[in-house]
Protein backbone atom coordinates (compact mmCIF):
# COMPACT_ATOMS: atom_id res chain seq x y z
CA UNK A 1 0.00 0.00 0.00
CA UNK A 2 1.46 3.44 -0.99
CA UNK A 3 1.40 6.13 1.31
CA UNK A 4 0.46 10.09 0.10
CA UNK A 5 3.64 11.43 1.71
CA UNK A 6 2.02 14.90 1.98
CA UNK A 7 0.64 15.08 -1.32
CA UNK A 8 -2.71 15.93 -2.31
CA UNK A 9 -5.20 13.19 -2.97
CA UNK A 10 -8.78 11.97 -4.84
CA UNK A 11 -10.42 8.51 -3.91
CA UNK A 12 -12.58 7.45 -6.86
CA UNK A 13 -15.03 4.94 -7.43
CA UNK A 14 -15.26 2.70 -10.73
CA UNK A 15 -11.59 3.70 -11.15
CA UNK A 16 -10.66 0.04 -12.31
CA UNK A 17 -12.44 1.26 -16.39
CA UNK A 18 -13.77 4.22 -18.76
CA UNK A 19 -13.81 7.69 -16.75
CA UNK A 20 -12.46 6.68 -13.40
CA UNK A 21 -9.45 5.15 -14.90
CA UNK A 22 -8.30 8.32 -16.91
CA UNK A 23 -9.08 10.26 -13.76
CA UNK A 24 -6.69 8.15 -11.74
CA UNK A 25 -3.83 8.74 -14.64
CA UNK A 26 -4.54 12.30 -15.01
CA UNK A 27 -4.00 13.01 -11.10
CA UNK A 28 -1.14 10.81 -11.07
CA UNK A 29 0.48 12.94 -13.43
CA UNK A 30 -0.20 15.91 -11.88
CA UNK A 31 1.95 14.20 -8.69
CA UNK A 32 -1.19 13.66 -6.79
CA UNK A 33 -2.08 10.13 -4.61
CA UNK A 34 -4.65 8.27 -5.76
CA UNK A 35 -7.07 5.99 -4.00
CA UNK A 36 -8.87 3.32 -6.96
CA UNK A 37 -11.45 1.66 -6.10
CA UNK A 38 -13.95 -0.93 -8.26
CA UNK A 39 -15.31 -4.43 -8.45
CA UNK A 40 -12.94 -5.18 -10.97
CA UNK A 41 -9.88 -6.68 -9.18
CA UNK A 42 -7.76 -7.45 -12.48
CA UNK A 43 -8.97 -4.00 -14.01
CA UNK A 44 -7.37 -2.50 -10.55
CA UNK A 45 -3.66 -4.55 -10.45
CA UNK A 46 -3.36 -3.44 -13.84
CA UNK A 47 -3.98 0.75 -12.77
CA UNK A 48 -1.38 -0.59 -10.13
CA UNK A 49 1.43 -1.65 -12.15
CA UNK A 50 1.02 1.74 -14.60
CA UNK A 51 0.72 4.06 -11.71
CA UNK A 52 2.98 2.59 -9.38
CA UNK A 53 2.04 1.20 -5.80
CA UNK A 54 3.57 3.69 -3.91
CA UNK A 55 1.56 6.49 -5.58
CA UNK A 56 -1.94 4.51 -5.44
CA UNK A 57 -3.83 2.56 -3.15
CA UNK A 58 -6.14 -0.27 -4.78
CA UNK A 59 -8.66 -1.99 -3.07
CA UNK A 60 -12.47 -3.88 -4.62
CA UNK A 61 -15.38 -2.23 -2.89
CA UNK A 62 -18.73 -3.15 -3.21
CA UNK A 63 -20.05 0.50 -3.31
CA UNK A 64 -23.84 -0.58 -1.93
CA UNK A 65 -22.20 -1.98 1.13
CA UNK A 66 -21.49 0.43 3.48
CA UNK A 67 -19.62 -1.45 6.38
CA UNK A 68 -16.86 -2.24 3.62
CA UNK A 69 -17.11 1.46 1.83
CA UNK A 70 -16.30 2.56 5.44
CA UNK A 71 -13.03 -0.06 5.82
CA UNK A 72 -12.04 1.56 2.67
CA UNK A 73 -12.09 4.96 3.52
CA UNK A 74 -10.32 4.35 6.89
CA UNK A 75 -7.73 2.42 4.71
CA UNK A 76 -7.24 5.59 2.69
CA UNK A 77 -7.40 7.80 5.48
CA UNK A 78 -4.62 5.90 6.66
CA UNK A 79 -2.50 6.59 3.76
CA UNK A 80 -3.17 10.34 3.66
CA UNK A 81 -2.74 11.23 7.42
CA UNK A 82 -6.59 11.79 7.39
CA UNK A 83 -6.92 13.87 4.26
CA UNK A 84 -9.05 13.69 1.18
CA UNK A 85 -8.92 16.42 -0.94
CA UNK A 86 -11.11 14.91 -3.54
CA UNK A 87 -13.92 12.22 -3.59
CA UNK A 88 -14.91 11.41 -7.01
CA UNK A 89 -18.33 9.06 -6.60
CA UNK A 90 -18.06 7.70 -9.90
CA UNK A 91 -19.30 3.99 -9.72
CA UNK A 92 -22.12 2.98 -12.21
CA UNK A 93 -24.20 0.50 -13.74
CA UNK A 94 -26.76 0.87 -16.65
CA UNK A 95 -29.24 -1.42 -17.47
CA UNK A 96 -31.50 -0.66 -21.18
CA UNK A 97 -35.20 -1.26 -21.73
CA UNK A 98 -38.73 -0.48 -20.86
CA UNK A 99 -39.36 -0.56 -17.34
CA UNK A 100 -42.63 -2.58 -17.26
CA UNK A 101 -40.72 -5.39 -18.95
CA UNK A 102 -37.49 -5.39 -16.56
CA UNK A 103 -36.92 -8.12 -13.82
CA UNK A 104 -37.63 -5.50 -10.68
CA UNK A 105 -34.63 -7.18 -8.91
CA UNK A 106 -32.41 -5.11 -11.79
CA UNK A 107 -33.80 -2.06 -11.00
CA UNK A 108 -32.94 -2.28 -7.88
CA UNK A 109 -29.76 -2.92 -8.39
CA UNK A 110 -29.57 0.11 -10.63
CA UNK A 111 -30.82 2.34 -7.94
CA UNK A 112 -28.34 0.48 -5.08
CA UNK A 113 -25.29 1.16 -6.87
CA UNK A 114 -26.17 4.37 -8.80
CA UNK A 115 -27.39 6.56 -5.96
CA UNK A 116 -27.30 4.06 -2.28
CA UNK A 117 -23.72 4.01 -3.51
CA UNK A 118 -23.20 7.54 -3.60
CA UNK A 119 -25.19 7.84 -0.68
CA UNK A 120 -22.31 5.46 1.28
CA UNK A 121 -19.95 7.19 -0.21
CA UNK A 122 -20.19 10.63 1.10
CA UNK A 123 -21.72 10.19 4.24
CA UNK A 124 -18.70 7.53 4.83
CA UNK A 125 -16.19 10.04 3.44
CA UNK A 126 -17.54 13.19 5.10
CA UNK A 127 -14.83 13.08 7.67
CA UNK A 128 -12.02 13.24 5.86
CA UNK A 129 -13.58 16.00 3.62
CA UNK A 130 -14.17 18.23 6.57
CA UNK A 131 -10.49 17.63 7.93
CA UNK A 132 -9.53 18.95 4.38
CA UNK A 133 -9.34 22.43 3.54
CA UNK A 134 -10.75 23.53 0.13
CA UNK A 135 -11.94 19.86 -0.41
CA UNK A 136 -14.63 18.72 -3.09
CA UNK A 137 -16.87 16.11 -3.30
CA UNK A 138 -17.58 15.63 -6.89
CA UNK A 139 -20.05 12.64 -8.54
CA UNK A 140 -21.01 11.58 -11.63
CA UNK A 141 -24.28 12.45 -13.01
CA UNK A 142 -25.70 12.19 -16.27
CA UNK A 143 -26.82 14.13 -19.23
CA UNK A 144 -30.16 11.96 -18.87
CA UNK A 145 -30.52 13.84 -15.69
CA UNK A 146 -31.51 17.00 -17.78
CA UNK A 147 -34.78 15.10 -18.91
CA UNK A 148 -36.03 11.39 -18.16
CA UNK A 149 -35.10 9.17 -20.67
CA UNK A 150 -36.96 6.45 -22.01
CA UNK A 151 -35.36 3.16 -22.16
CA UNK A 152 -33.14 3.93 -19.19
CA UNK A 153 -35.84 5.21 -17.15
CA UNK A 154 -33.93 4.14 -13.95
CA UNK A 155 -30.46 5.03 -14.62
CA UNK A 156 -32.08 8.82 -15.61
CA UNK A 157 -33.88 8.90 -12.27
CA UNK A 158 -30.78 7.77 -10.37
CA UNK A 159 -29.04 10.53 -12.16
CA UNK A 160 -31.72 13.04 -11.20
CA UNK A 161 -31.32 12.20 -7.34
CA UNK A 162 -27.65 12.42 -7.61
CA UNK A 163 -28.23 16.05 -9.15
CA UNK A 164 -30.16 16.99 -6.68
CA UNK A 165 -28.48 15.36 -3.99
CA UNK A 166 -25.12 17.67 -5.39
CA UNK A 167 -27.15 20.76 -5.44
CA UNK A 168 -28.53 20.39 -1.30
CA UNK A 169 -24.99 19.39 -0.41
CA UNK A 170 -22.96 22.32 -1.88
CA UNK A 171 -25.32 24.25 0.30
CA UNK A 172 -25.31 22.56 3.53
CA UNK A 173 -21.45 21.75 3.22
CA UNK A 174 -20.85 25.27 2.90
CA UNK A 175 -20.28 25.25 6.86
CA UNK A 176 -17.57 22.58 6.34
CA UNK A 177 -15.66 24.22 4.28
CA UNK A 178 -16.40 21.67 2.09
CA UNK A 179 -17.57 21.81 -2.14
CA UNK A 180 -19.96 20.08 -3.52
CA UNK A 181 -20.69 19.24 -7.82
CA UNK A 182 -20.77 17.13 -9.97
CA UNK A 183 -20.57 15.95 -14.15
CA UNK A 184 -23.06 15.52 -16.36
CA UNK A 185 -21.42 13.78 -19.41
CA UNK A 186 -23.40 12.73 -22.65
CA UNK A 187 -22.59 9.90 -24.38
CA UNK A 188 -19.12 8.66 -23.27
CA UNK A 189 -17.23 5.85 -25.21
CA UNK A 190 -17.01 3.43 -22.21
CA UNK A 191 -17.59 0.02 -21.22
CA UNK A 192 -21.04 0.69 -20.12
CA UNK A 193 -22.35 1.57 -23.50
CA UNK A 194 -23.08 -0.85 -25.83
CA UNK A 195 -20.79 -1.06 -28.87
CA UNK A 196 -23.45 -0.55 -31.32
CA UNK A 197 -24.43 2.90 -29.28
CA UNK A 198 -20.75 4.39 -30.12
CA UNK A 199 -20.50 3.07 -33.32
CA UNK A 200 -23.68 4.50 -34.41
CA UNK A 201 -23.31 7.74 -32.71
CA UNK A 202 -23.12 11.15 -34.39
CA UNK A 203 -20.13 12.46 -35.17
CA UNK A 204 -21.16 15.91 -34.29
CA UNK A 205 -23.77 17.44 -31.95
CA UNK A 206 -24.32 17.15 -28.21
CA UNK A 207 -24.70 13.10 -28.04
CA UNK A 208 -21.44 12.41 -30.00
CA UNK A 209 -18.98 10.07 -28.89
CA UNK A 210 -16.68 12.01 -26.56
CA UNK A 211 -13.04 10.13 -25.01
CA UNK A 212 -13.48 9.56 -20.99
CA UNK A 213 -10.33 11.57 -20.69
CA UNK A 214 -12.68 14.82 -21.10
CA UNK A 215 -14.25 14.26 -18.17
CA UNK A 216 -11.38 13.41 -16.07
CA UNK A 217 -10.18 16.89 -17.48
CA UNK A 218 -13.25 18.54 -16.16
CA UNK A 219 -13.10 17.07 -12.78
CA UNK A 220 -9.27 18.37 -12.79
CA UNK A 221 -10.74 22.04 -13.73
CA UNK A 222 -13.92 21.61 -10.54
CA UNK A 223 -10.93 20.90 -8.22
CA UNK A 224 -9.83 24.78 -8.94
CA UNK A 225 -13.78 26.44 -9.29
CA UNK A 226 -16.92 26.78 -7.61
CA UNK A 227 -18.88 25.87 -10.59
CA UNK A 228 -21.88 23.51 -9.52
CA UNK A 229 -23.16 21.67 -12.55
CA UNK A 230 -20.24 20.35 -15.28
CA UNK A 231 -21.49 19.51 -18.77
CA UNK A 232 -19.49 16.93 -20.87
CA UNK A 233 -19.83 17.91 -23.85
CA UNK A 234 -20.92 21.98 -22.68
CA UNK A 235 -23.88 22.49 -25.09
CA UNK A 236 -25.57 19.81 -22.81
CA UNK A 237 -26.53 22.76 -20.90
CA UNK A 238 -28.33 23.91 -23.66
CA UNK A 239 -30.85 20.82 -23.08
CA UNK A 240 -31.03 21.29 -19.60
CA UNK A 241 -32.54 24.60 -19.73
CA UNK A 242 -34.40 23.70 -22.38
CA UNK A 243 -35.71 20.90 -20.42
CA UNK A 244 -36.38 23.19 -17.16
CA UNK A 245 -38.31 25.82 -19.33
CA UNK A 246 -39.87 23.61 -21.71
CA UNK A 247 -40.73 19.99 -20.64
CA UNK A 248 -43.85 18.98 -22.89
CA UNK A 249 -41.54 20.19 -26.22
CA UNK A 250 -38.57 18.32 -25.00
CA UNK A 251 -40.86 15.10 -24.20
CA UNK A 252 -42.36 15.60 -27.73
CA UNK A 253 -39.17 15.96 -29.46
CA UNK A 254 -37.45 12.73 -27.50
CA UNK A 255 -40.62 10.78 -28.44
CA UNK A 256 -40.85 11.44 -32.02
CA UNK A 257 -37.39 11.96 -33.00
CA UNK A 258 -34.17 9.78 -33.13
CA UNK A 259 -33.26 6.00 -31.30
CA UNK A 260 -35.91 6.50 -28.39
CA UNK A 261 -38.86 7.08 -31.50
CA UNK A 262 -37.18 4.25 -33.39
CA UNK A 263 -37.63 2.09 -30.68
CA UNK A 264 -41.15 2.62 -29.26
CA UNK A 265 -42.37 2.22 -32.74
CA UNK A 266 -40.51 -0.94 -33.03
CA UNK A 267 -42.16 -2.44 -29.79
CA UNK A 268 -45.14 -1.23 -30.90
CA UNK A 269 -44.99 -2.66 -33.92
CA UNK A 270 -44.19 -6.39 -32.14
CA UNK A 271 -46.64 -6.43 -30.12
CA UNK A 272 -49.33 -5.31 -33.00
CA UNK A 273 -47.55 -8.32 -35.60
Amino acid sequence: MGSANGRKSIFITGAASGMGRETARLFHSKGWFVGAFDQNGEGLKALEAELGADNCLIRRLDVTDKLDYEKAIAEFGAATDGKMDILFNNAGIGAGGFFDEQPFEDILKVVQVNFVGVLNGIHSAIGLLKATPGSLCFTTSSSSATYGMPGIAVYSATKHAVKGLTEALSIEFRRHGVRAADVLPGLIDTPILPPEAVKNAPKDGMFRAIPPMEVAKVVWEAYSSDKLHWYVPPELSELDKAAGNMPEVVREQIATTGPIAKMIADAQAKSNG
